[in-house]
């Protein structure tokens, strides 16, 4: 069973019971991530999540790691473009320890001088790390091209540059503006009696800020575009991607049921045409990239540089397959199945539960029964593919990103179309 209450400054609590479950989960969510980010500051979002576990006035950071250790659980946070988390994973009967050391952490960080300085230099390593790694790379790489002139285009975890201006009274100045009491999802699942969690809550937050951070509204735009990244590197790497649909679309479930087709396992079609059939490459897959108000449908693959047009065009002719040629019955059951068996193996743990019931509150306002998710799945029909497909594989909004040995390679939009 899942609960909602508001707290009197507006933070939304939402648990669901789990009566058989040993541990709980804890997640404070931030509903503005790095797309709200000040462009020269880009990456504070990031930044911030990293430096709330320092220390605060009753806690060094050795006593924060120490004391989720204590309990054998598990403390964490994550950044997103829409969002941020940070969670606890602990028993049962360390649910009290671990919202105590929650929200201590979110709201009475210190923000030493010193241990900014420390972490700054790590999120310079996360930045150049993820640069040492092309297959990793690359996606960050199309996102920041796909919409360079929007902040869904900013890097999450940003550049040396921007994460270099971010100073202490910054950070004092983003947790006062953007952890308002309305922008804040306390989301627990796990075998918790609602009213009892919201009473324990309510103690520790009732000095939240009510409010909200005012959010850029502006709806990104998609245009044709390739861009090269010459790297000495072994393969090429290419991203190669189209509009998707948003979060909360009702046509998302013909859009996962395309994805497990196209590339979402090793049976799809991607996977068995340039791997398995011809060795073309060892990893290709596809995705989708969903926000609030836009999308991106993405495949990856990595290849040699003699094997990059080959593969390009078995990309672009495998989703125009699905534009003009209706998938098969035993197709569609099959994906559905697929991402039926999927859905229903992630929800056995009480951290995947957690951030379900988050999601659908950021996304839905409401909670998407896994009923209705099948449901949804079970209506989509092989026209629907097509027409999906139609409105989305489009010429007009391929972006291409290619990373590898370039300096001799001759390609522009006008190389590849659909």
């Amino acid at each position: 069973m899942i609960t909602k209450s508001v707290l009197h400054n507006g933070i939304r609590v939402i648990s669901e019971m789990m009566p058989h479950s040993h541990s709980v989960s804890i997640g404070i969510w931030v509903t503005n991530g790095s797309r709200n980010d000040k462009s020269d500051i880009n990456g504070v979002t990031h930044f911030m999540e990293h430096l709330l576990f320092k220390g605060t006035p009753t806690r060094t950071a050795l006593d924060i790691a120490r004391e989720i250790d204590s309990v054998g659980g598990v403390l964490n946070a994550f950044t997103c473009r829409e969002y941020v988390c940070y969670y606890a994973k602990v028993l049962n009967e360390a649910l009290p320890k671990a919202v105590d050391l929650l929200s201590d952490i979110f709201l009475n960080s210190l923000f030493d001088p010193a241990d900014i300085e420390k972490e700054r230099n790590v999120v310079f390593q996360e930045i150049w790390m993820l640069k040492d790694n092309p297959d990793s790379y690359i996606h960050d790489l199309f996102c920041q091209n796909l919409w360079k002139s929007h902040p869904l285009g900013m890097s999450i975890i940003g550049t040396e540059e921007t994460v270099g201006r971010i100073s202490r009274d910054i950070l004092l100045d983003f947790r006062n503006n953007r952890f308002c009491a309305e922008d804040i999802i306390i989301a627990v699942a796990g075998n918790v009696v609602h009213d009892d969690l919201v009473e324990l809550l309510a103690n520790h937050f009732t000095e939240v800020t009510p409010g909200a951070y005012a959010k850029n509204d502006l709806i990104p735009s998609y245009k044709k575009q390739v861009n090269l990244h010459n790297k000495d590197l072994e393969q090429v790497h290419l991203c190669l991607g189209t509009k998707a649909l948003p979060q909360n679309s009702p046509k998302r479930y013909i859009g996962y049921i395309v994805n497990t087709i196209l590339g979402g396992g090793i049976s799809s079609r991607l996977f068995q045409e340039i791997r398995e059939k011809r060795g073309l490459a060892y990893s290709v897959y596809s995705y989708i990239l969903s926000h609030s108000d836009a999308g991106t449908f993405v495949v990856y693959a990595g290849t040699k540089k003699e094997q990059l047009t080959e593969v390009t065009e078995l990309i672009l002719g495998l989703m125009n397959t699905l534009k003009n040629v209706p998938v098969t019955s035993a197709e569609m059951q099959f994906a559905i199945a697929h991402l039926k068996g999927n859905l229903l193996l992630s929800l056995e743990n009480t951290d995947n539960r957690m951030t379900k019931i988050a999601k659908n509150e950021i996304y839905f306002d409401r909670q998407i029964s896994i009923p209705e998710i099948v449901s949804g799945l079970e209506r989509v029909t092989a026209n629907d593919i097509s027409e999906l497909c139609k409105e989305l594989f489009q010429d007009c909004y391929l972006t291409l990103e290619l990373m590898g040995k370039l300096d001799d390679l001759s390609i522009t939009s006008t190389s590849f179309s659909l």
